[in-house]
């Protein structure tokens, strides 16, 4: 089975990018426009990993991390956050990794699949 991965970002192309990449490598992904939105489909479909952009309209990746991270069961899913933030290493206490946009594909593939791999043992 392979692993499910949340992609979170308002803008649509970059969740359609995102997307063509992890699909590529096998991974099933499902995705959400804002913070709201992620949550319940985190709730839903219980990721094994959450790629999170943190400036999103109606909720942002840092109230949805806040939320997430009240949750048991989805607490410890490792996130790499995908953002043009500045101070996005403090928006999320502990992300597994924190990438700028734009996204160079080969070191994204790479460190999620180090996420997946660190997360299942």
């Amino acid at each position: 089975m392979s692993h499910t991965i949340l992609v979170v970002d308002d803008e649509a192309d970059v969740r359609t990018f995102l997307t063509a990449v992890l699909e590529k490598e096998g991974y099933r992904v499902v995705t959400a426009s804002d913070g709201r939105e992620a949550l319940e489909t985190a709730e839903k479909e219980r990721p094994d990993l959450i790629v999170l952009d943190l400036q999103m309209p109606e909720q942002t990746g840092t109230d949805f991390y806040r939320r997430l991270t009240k949750d048991n069961t989805l607490r410890n899913t490792p996130i790499i956050v995908v953002s043009g933030v500045a101070g996005r290493h403090l928006a999320v206490t502990r992300p597994y990794a924190v990438f700028d946009k734009p996204i160079v594909p080969d070191e994204f593939v790479a460190t999620v699949e180090r996420a997946l791999e660190s997360n299942d043992e």
